[in-house]
């Protein structure tokens, strides 16, 4: 927007219109557009059943996009997150059946996830290892020595009192969703008004101007991927309780919905810009979309070709967006 038309706006009015014109706006708005015009070629989709497993189904894909965006933000990607949920899922899940406390089983996922994300963190930070090899590498230990370990095995006879995502606060709030929104907030705050939160934009947006700053572009970085490693814990942990049995493999498909929950959510690939807000809104948006295609009768094969053209479009308007802001600069 031009200086010109800034003076005109009345008090407020240019950060309404910042508002209604932001990444998170437009998804919301997307979300509550597709609801509408499903709803009305077929009324089932709005039922409160669908509706909440679009939610509820799929909180723990929305709190591993919270550590994805982190990543991203920082100038990396993790592309390994996807095989790590299903490792920490079927750890939980045999300790579970194993009779280990309640309380170490949902640990568990928690302290392995930070554990194994901080390694990568600082062999990316201090060895200078481009983040998509580590990930890539750590991808393939993860998801051949889960296979190799367990043979893939279904894990049955689950205690009742595993089952964190069937907990309801009040009787009214499902864990899933308290958690999922929980977790958004309080990233959001903390990103946006503590030192750690902020030098993981400085680090991702120039790391050598974060440097002569004060900020450790290293540490930051492991910071971050410990981070990940948290809320891919507990995205595993929410996976893991909201089913009856656990099969011992990587869900298909997950790290590419989670980054595309990152990326569509308004995080640039390019580092430096993004919220976790956004990414939580969109992957509440691609839920809801993938379940969309079963009530207007498409194949839910599509969802895939639909991520790929979302990230291409974020991608592509997030570069355009960079570029004007250059030449206008």
């Amino acid at each position: 927007m031009s200086t010109m038309m800034v003076s005109r706006l009345r008090p407020g009015e240019g950060g309404a219109l910042r508002l209604f014109a932001s990444q998170e706006a437009l998804l919301a708005f997307a979300i509550i557009g597709i609801a509408i015009l499903v709803g009305l070629y077929n009324p089932r989709f709005l039922a409160t059943r669908n509706l909440a497993d679009i939610v509820l189904g799929n909180a723990y894909i929305a709190v591993a996009a919270i550590g994805m965006s982190m990543v991203i933000v920082s100038g990396n990607i993790d592309i390994s997150v996807g095989s790590l949920i299903g490792v920490l899922a079927t750890i939980s899940g045999t300790l579970a059946v194993a009779g280990v406390p309640i309380i170490l089983v949902w640990l568990t996922p928690l302290v392995v996830g930070i554990l194994v994300m901080m390694l990568q963190g600082a062999v990316i930070a201090y060895l200078r290892i481009p983040a998509i090899v580590v990930t890539l590498g750590m991808l393939s230990i993860l998801k051949g020595g889960l296979i190799s370990v367990t043979g893939g095995r279904w894990i049955t006879d689950l205690p009742q009192s595993f089952h964190l995502a069937d907990i309801e606060l009040f009787g009214i709030l499902p864990m899933p969703v308290l958690i999922m929104v929980a977790a958004t907030i309080l990233a959001a705050l903390w990103m946006r008004y503590s030192a750690s939160g902020r030098a993981i934009y400085a680090t991702g947006g120039n790391a050598e101007a974060a440097r002569l700053c004060g900020v450790s572009p290293r540490r930051t970085v492991v910071m971050v991927f410990a981070l990940h490693g948290l809320f891919a814990g507990i995205a595993a942990l929410l996976f893991a309780t909201q089913l009856k049995v656990i099969q011992s493999t990587v869900p298909p498909n997950l790290e590419l919905t989670v980054i595309t929950a990152a990326v569509v959510g308004g995080v640039s690939i390019l580092g430096g810009v993004g919220t976790v807000v956004g990414s939580t809104l969109a992957a509440v948006l691609i839920a809801e979309i993938a379940s969309a295609l079963v009530f207007i009768n498409v194949s839910p094969y599509w969802i895939h070709a639909v991520q790929g053209a979302l990230i291409l479009v974020t991608v592509v308007a997030d570069i355009l967006r960079r570029r004007r802001r250059q030449v206008g600069g």
